[in-house]
């Protein structure tokens, strides 16, 4: 059975692709997060750093990238990119 991706893989898959974008990005200690509760339910989380934004859709299960401006540069399945983990029996 598949666990839901943490908030710690999200948030390094976060660092590592504002570093691939050319965002100079050291690590999570960097980024400025936000959590988005809607209705009660935990919905989103947004990641803010040096100019570029990403926001974690967590029902949806993807993360959005986008540059200062608002233009979507990336977007990443977690259920694609994460590696499967199991949960013990």
């Amino acid at each position: 059975m598949r666990t839901e991706p943490t908030p710690h893989e999200v948030r390094e898959l976060v660092v590592r692709t504002f570093q691939d974008l050319d965002y100079d990005v050291v690590g999570p200690w960097e980024i400025d997060e936000t959590i988005l509760i809607d209705d009660g339910r935990y919905s989103a989380r947004t990641y803010k750093a040096h100019g570029c934004m990403a926001m974690w859709l967590v029902e949806i299960g993807i993360v959005q990238f986008y540059d200062a401006t608002g233009n979507m540069l990336r977007t990443v399945n977690l259920l694609e990119e994460l590696s499967p983990q199991r949960m013990a029996a």
